[in-house]
């Protein structure tokens, strides 16, 4: 049996039944957290030393495209589907390693991975998942550009043998854009019992999609829809009454030029939606900026509102409604709650341990303040997917100089294939 003791932080269980503890201890015991209390014994244990830090559930990443991560922040690409017929297989394991470890160092324990890659190179973005051990769900997106019969690939994906950390789901290639070709995507996905993500309300053109969903009962709580950047008052009332999940990516849907995210909308409707980093090509890839990007764009309208003396204003969005929306809620968006998102007994121990010390937070005066308004990745000191160490005081468990390596070449073949300069050649 593998046990793994966090000892002396400040837990943050985000478990309403377990509670906060300004100190305490996690027993972990075969990737379960089994105890959680001040003093706690136990023999035959890895310690990890949370003194001076703030121990939370790990972030959960409700919509990131892997395959794009060769060409994080490279300004100017346009378009990233050019690149997508360059890419090999090598290339894709390459993408959506880097990625995941990018991810994990950013304390995210559980990544949802829209892999927008043709059925031929499916294994090798498995097995950058397995390689880096991080808690995820592949949706496969199958792109435009792959000659094949999606409702073949669909079934090829749910006839594949399962994997321990990871969860295959389905994007059909409507979206959510044509109700009359969901109906019968969506259709195909559920009689093979898989999850739908769709991509919704990135323009105007889109109002009223989510509502035709909601009329032609389209829309149930094995749906997760992301952005929803443009949708309208009728949209969101039917995403309510259906309990459907909700991904936004507030940092890189200003950043691609989407309408600010709907926070007020989403708020007024009880709506918990879940964050998500989207593209690390325009974005950052934590999910600390998602958070605080959320939280402002939420003040701004309610400081908008009152400035111009208009009255009933809502309440302002708290830093304890918006860590949930990074870790619980956004687990429960895409079905995987039971597992994760809180520190709970009989829950998988996906842990962040964060540096509470340092000069950018110290002295802590709220821990979830530090965590939502102060913290960034400089903070993060372990991370623990299912009990396994993948970061050790700040340090990935894993061949960095490989795994960049493989990243760099990839990016020179698909680049050099694509006709695409470098930052630094243009």
């Amino acid at each position: 049996m593998s046990r793994v003791l966090v000892r002396g932080g400040c837990v943050l269980t985000l478990d309403a039944k377990v509670g906060n503890h300004r100190q305490a201890d996690i027993l972990v015991e075969d990737g379960v957290i089994t105890e959680i209390g001040p003093n706690l014994r136990a023999r035959n244990v890895d310690v990890v030393d949370a003194a001076d830090c703030i121990v939370m559930p790990g972030f959960v990443d409700t919509h990131r495209h892997l395959w794009e991560s060769l060409f994080r922040r490279h300004d100017g690409l346009g378009d990233p589907s050019r690149l997508g017929p360059h890419y090999s297989s090598d290339d894709v394991y390459a993408a959506t390693l880097v990625g995941l470890l990018g991810a994990l160092e950013a304390g995210i324990t559980t990544v949802v991975d829209w892999a927008e890659v043709p059925t031929e190179h499916l294994d090798a973005a498995l097995q950058a998942h397995a390689d880096a051990g991080v808690r995820s769900i592949l949706v496969h997106a199958l792109p435009t550009w792959a000659d094949e019969d999606w409702a073949t690939a669909a079934k090829n994906l749910a006839e594949r043998p399962p994997l321990p950390y990871t969860r295959f789901d389905a994007a059909p290639p409507s979206g959510a854009g044509d109700p009359g070709r969901a109906a019968d995507e969506w259709a195909v996905c559920r009689s093979l019992g898989l999850r739908i993500h769709a991509h919704i309300g990135a323009t105007r053109s889109e109002q009223g999609t989510a509502a035709a969903l909601g009329s032609a009962r389209l829309l149930r709580d094995d749906v997760t829809l992301v952005h929803c950047s443009s949708l309208d008052d009728s949209d969101f009332d039917a995403i309510a009454s259906a309990s459907v999940g909700v991904a936004i990516a507030p940092a890189a849907e200003m950043a691609m030029g989407h309408e600010p995210p709907p926070m007020q909308r989403i708020l007024d409707r009880g709506i918990r939606p879940g964050l998500a980093t989207a593209t690390e090509r325009l974005a950052p890839g934590d999910l600390f900026a998602a958070m605080r990007a959320a939280i402002s764009v939420q003040h701004a309208t309610y400081f908008d509102l009152k400035l111009a003396g208009k009255g009933g204003l809502p309440n302002l969005l708290t830093t304890r409604e918006v860590i949930r929306y990074a870790t619980i809620d956004g687990a429960r968006v895409v079905g995987l709650d039971a597992l994760t998102g809180t520190l709970s007994p009989g829950k998988q121990a996906d842990i962040v341990v964060l540096r509470a010390d340092r000069p950018n937070i110290a002295p802590v005066n709220d821990p979830i303040g530090a965590v939502v308004w102060g913290m960034d990745t400089s903070n993060i000191d372990w991370v623990i997917v299912g009990g396994e160490i993948r970061v050790r005081e700040g340090r990935l468990e894993t061949d960095i100089d490989r795994v960049r390596t493989l990243a760099l070449e990839a990016r020179t073949r698909v680049a050099s294939a694509a006709g695409i300069l470098s930052g630094v050649d243009g």
